[in-house]
């Protein structure tokens, strides 16, 4: 006996019409009669005398009707208490990233994950990928959006459709800022700040081709928002991914792309085998479903 079926039963009882409740429940009135058919031969009773005007019920089916009332009323009981288990998942998931344009998609992530499970609190771990990473391997982090390249052989992941744009950025006045985009020749003779990761490092001598030997790197820095202080004070032009530089304030710093273009791209990654805590087994379940992919 399905719960389908009872539910058909009930809605027919209630209408005392096959047709009007054929109607109701948007299925043809010939399926509804066979649905209702094949149940009283499988109990092996007859549960409906059918009238012209309208249908009633035999004795077993007003002990059917109870029964059916009862066991639809336990059915939601239970289907409630699960959705209310659900949104009571609590728990903290700490999502390391650094400063990246994909930060918007994981926003809208969390935000739609959240309407499930408002109980669900974030740590944001601003750092390298490389960073990241090692914390992830310690088990520190549970969910990495990381700038590739960066070896994700552990790991399994997301590959993000957001492209991560490299740029310059230098005062508002400087004479680069008139120019729509910056070119490895412009650099060449001035005092930049490029990201500390090695990987990244190799990605823009290939960019800067020959003019990167007599490149004349005055800092590294991990993180673009404090190069972007010794950018204001006119210190050196600071190569980074432009990830959230449009909200900073431009009447101070002015950011222009690369030329000829580079760009990367990210994913948003975790451990194979790594036990998560149930809130964060969740968002993970819940972010292939949003991105609309597959783990890879």
């Amino acid at each position: 006996m399905e719960i389908r079926v009872l539910r058909y039963f009930l809605t027919v009882v209630r209408e005392e019409s096959i047709t009007k409740a054929a109607d109701v429940l948007h299925i043809t009135q010939p399926t509804l009669s066979r649905q209702l058919s094949q149940m009283e031969d499988d109990i092996g009773v007859k549960l409906f005398h059918r009238g012209t005007r309208k249908i009633t019920l035999t004795n077993e089916g007003m002990l059917l009707r109870r029964r059916a009332e009862e066991i639809l009323q336990l059915v939601d009981n239970t289907e409630k208490e699960l959705v209310e288990q659900e949104e009571q998942i609590e728990g903290k998931i700490t999502i390391g990233c650094g400063e990246l344009a994909s930060v918007q998609i994981l926003s809208e992530l969390i935000s739609d994950f959240s309407k499930n499970y408002p109980g669900v609190t974030y740590d944001i771990f601003t750092a390298t990928a490389d960073l990241v990473k090692e914390q992830m391997d310690k088990g520190l982090i549970d969910i990495g959006l990381l700038l590739e390249p960066i070896d994700i052989e552990k790991y399994e992941f997301i590959r993000l459709g957001t492209k991560e744009k490299w740029v310059v950025l230098m005062r508002a006045d400087d004479e680069l800022a008139e120019k729509e985009s910056v070119s490895a020749k412009d650099l060449s003779e001035l005092p930049v700040i490029l990201p500390r990761r090695l990987s990244v490092q190799s990605e823009l001598a290939s960019w800067f081709g020959d003019y990167y030997s007599n490149l004349h790197v005055l800092f590294t820095s991990n993180l673009s928002t404090n190069g972007a202080v010794m950018v204001t004070n006119g210190l050196a032009y600071s190569v980074v991914i432009e990830g959230s530089v449009p909200f900073w304030d431009h009447t101070k710093i002015a950011c222009r792309p690369l030329s000829p273009e580079l760009t990367a791209t990210c994913v948003l990654a975790w451990k194979r085998q790594q036990p998560f805590s149930l809130a964060a087994a969740k968002f993970i379940d819940h972010a292939k479903c949003f991105l609309g992919m597959t783990k890879a």
